[in-house]
């Protein structure tokens, strides 16, 4: 399965942004530290048969902390900056921002990790254990080192028993589905045009962030309405697309939403084990632009859990290496990331957090294709919930997107009011 992520290149993207005094050498020595314990962050992609496999990485080519100078834009030249098929599957930059005195210091710490050896869960772990190591460091209070294990597992093989003929006709119904009920795309807004353009085209995100006030709003909404958050950003989300194509008709729409499979399996996969551990959910709907947004969750969210109910959470991932063969396999109008509510680093006495944020990334856009589904990453870190909303430049506008991301922002906080 992890095959599908060597091809679409993807990454996720941790960053956080810190006030106060960060030790360089002390956070270099912790990422060390943190990557010797996990041998699939010390290893490269190689061709291996039809497929790839990944080998352990020479010495003088580990991943080690890099440093820079910038600020917002640093950040998005690392964001533009692809893992390379070969190269380390990882890579740490602490950017410190040139403006600020000894006494206002600001840093941004971003952790790029290649999709074939990480999902969100595990990149908010290794983020996590990361500063833990580095305040153990800066304290005095390192542990001895942690013993390494091997490299672990794919998820798919910790899969339970199953029934060829099972996954067999499963995939024959999908594939039929997926026939019969195609879904529609947003287009770009962007035109594509053989001149070259003023400034180069690269993957920008627009984003929006909630505070701790409506984010608690919007989970008591989502309660008394006997619905998850997930449901309700998915279905704001699915109403924004299709304000954003023509006709007053219902079309149909897809939603695709990521599953974490670690909590499904036995023995439980822990979070900080560096695997992808997600299958797809897609459902189609029909959307309407004035659609209620609430039964609209309501069907999201019981399309959800039938799909939980029927284990098709496993069929899934069963199937995922069919997809280059059924391109449209788990191709939805939004594709909604959601890593629920999750604990920020904890760093020493006198630095502290000021942002964390998860960016998924990838190299391969197709101008070309003129439309695509839009991606959302939700997280809530520390009680507020933020969506990233990444686009490639020669597909959608930072305009186009910005509207896109204000009108989710003003149907969310009216669910958070409410």
């Amino acid at each position: 399965m992890e095959n599908l992520y060597v091809a679409q290149r993807s990454r996720a993207v941790l960053s956080c942004v810190l006030d106060g005094p960060v030790d360089p050498a002390a956070l270099s020595a912790a990422f060390e530290a943190v990557t010797a314990e996990q041998p699939q962050l010390l290893t490269r992609i190689v061709p291996d048969g039809d497929g790839h496999a990944l080998e352990s990485l020479p010495e003088a080519e580990r991943p080690r902390l890099r440093t820079r100078a910038g600020g917002e834009e640093a950040f998005l030249e690392e964001l533009n900056t692809p893992l390379t098929v070969g190269g380390p599957l990882t890579r740490a930059v602490l950017v410190t921002d040139p403006g600020t005195g000894p006494g206002e210091e600001r840093h941004t710490l971003v952790l790029s990790i290649d999709h074939v050896i990480t999902d969100g869960h595990s990149g908010i772990a290794l983020l996590n254990t990361l500063w833990d190591r580095y305040r153990d460091i800066v304290d005095g209070t390192e542990a001895p080192p942690r013993p390494v294990a091997g490299l672990a597992e794919p998820v798919s093989a910790l899969l339970p028993p199953s029934d060829l003929a099972d996954t067999a006709k499963h995939l024959q119904q999908r594939v039929e589905r997926i026939g019969s009920h195609p879904v529609e795309l947003v287009q770009y807004d962007v035109k594509a045009t053989e001149e070259a353009p003023e400034e180069p085209y690269r993957l920008e995100f627009q984003r929006l962030v909630l505070d701790s006030g409506a984010t608690t709003g919007l989970r008591e909404r989502a309660r008394t309405a006997g619905l998850s958050v997930h449901a309700l950003i998915s279905a704001a989300l699915l109403l924004a697309a299709r304000r954003r194509m023509d006709g007053t008709d219902p079309r149909l729409l897809g939603c695709t939403s990521p599953v974490d499979l670690r909590s499904r399996l036995s023995p439980p996969v822990p979070a900080a084990r560096m695997v992808p551990a997600v299958t797809m959910n897609v459902q189609v709907l029909p959307v309407g632009k004035e659609s209620d947004v609430l039964e609209l969750a309501r069907e999201v969210g019981d399309g959800m859990r039938d799909f939980l109910d029927r284990g098709d959470h496993f069929r899934e991932m069963r199937i995922m290496p069919s997809a280059p063969r059924h391109p449209a396999l788990h191709l939805g109008t939004v594709i909604v990331t959601n890593l629920g509510a999750v604990s920020g680093p904890r760093l020493p006495e006198g630095t502290r957090v000021t942002d964390v944020r998860l960016t998924p990334a990838r190299e391969h856009y197709f101008p070309q294709a003129g439309r695509s589904p839009m991606l959302a990453c939700i997280t809530t870190f520390d009680g507020r919930l933020a969506i990233e909303f990444p686009h490639y430049t020669a597909c959608f506008s930072r305009p186009f997107m910005r509207e896109l991301a204000d009108e989710v922002q003003a149907s969310l906080l009216a669910l958070a009011e409410a």
